[in-house]
């Protein structure tokens, strides 16, 4: 977030904070942790480790864009109020240390979840937009990718963690929350296990996206090759010529028979991908903010995997 932004905000903050008004009020005291999160993962996860022990709220509304987020004043007031607060770190959430620094001593534990995965570098590969750059190979400065849940495994020891501060938090009904987190991590483990198994069958093993590409880590864990119009935390949303030509000619080369887009993405990339070369378009979710239908369904960091997992079906085997 740009810094001269975040001054108007951080004084609201001190004003709500010092005064009360116009504030969410702490709900009065039953034992049960107040939770906040910033994306959607860590949302889901923090419901299924938690249980009814906690109020999870969720700061990225469904729908929202996470890279272009501003937190509002009553945001920064429940952050301030949060016995545990739950973020991801990295470049779209550079607003975060604002408001922690605006809160101070006033909020609980914190937990930055990027520090509990090995992260990877943004990777360029052949044919995205800007892998050509000299730009990309000349910068000191490294920009890594953020979308860590997307592994199952990831989410497993990201859940772990989790588990460890609410533990830390309430230590009372600590014995509940590794209950609760060993039953989840056995579910992501049994998710693991299907991907693992599509991987040992598939006849193919790249994945086109004609969108961004945010399943880094997912790619990764699954030894699986992938070509894309953008990296995954890029803004573009045009391609250059170059680009769209590469993407065509890669999914007519090795005969992909689906090209793929992220969800809440536009498929106009894709749609020139599959007209040129009969390609399929389908689906995958990359779990950092779901639509507000999927999220008022009930979907779940687990049956939005297993969409994804219908979906690599169709491109794969």
């Amino acid at each position: 977030m740009n810094r001269l932004r975040t001054i108007p905000l951080l004084a609201l903050l001190c004003a709500l904070l010092l005064s009360g008004c116009a504030a969410p009020q702490r709900a009065p005291d039953d034992g049960r942790l107040q939770v906040v999160t910033t994306l959607f993962p860590y949302y889901d996860f923090a419901r299924a480790v938690a249980g009814d022990r906690a109020d999870v709220t969720l700061l990225l509304a469904p729908g929202r864009e996470a890279h272009s987020f501003e937190p509002t004043p009553l945001d920064a007031v429940r952050l301030a109020r949060a016995d545990v607060f739950v973020y991801n770190g990295g470049e779209s959430e550079a607003w975060v240390d604002d408001l922690l620094d605006a809160a101070g001593e006033e909020i609980g534990a914190v937990l930055r979840m990027m520090d509990c995965a090995a992260v990877r570098e943004e990777t360029f590969v052949e044919g995205m937009q800007g892998a050509d750059e000299e730009e990309h190979e000349d910068s000191d400065e490294i920009e890594y990718d953020e979308h860590v849940w997307t592994s199952p495994v990831n989410a497993i020891a990201l859940c772990r963690a989790l588990c460890d501060a609410l533990c830390a938090a309430d230590p009372a009904n600590a014995e509940a929350y590794r209950a609760n987190c060993a039953a989840y991590t056995a579910e992501l483990d049994a998710l693991d296990a299907r991907f693992r198994a599509l991987r040992a069958e598939a006849a193919r093993d790249l994945l086109v996206f004609a969108d961004r590409m945010p399943l880094l880590y997912f790619c990764e864990e699954y030894d699986l090759r992938y070509r894309a119009a953008f990296h995954g935390c890029s803004t573009d949303t045009e391609p250059s010529l170059a680009t769209l030509k590469y993407l065509i000619d890669k999914t007519a080369e090795e005969g992909v028979p689906v090209v793929y887009t992220v969800d809440l993405d536009s498929r106009r990339i894709a749609e020139a991908v599959a007209e040129a070369t009969g390609a399929e378009i389908d689906t995958l979710y990359s779990l950092q903010t779901v639509s507000r239908a999927d999220f008022d369904a009930g979907e779940t960091y687990l049956t939005l995997m297993e969409r994804n997992l219908c979906a690599l079906e169709r491109g794969l085997l």
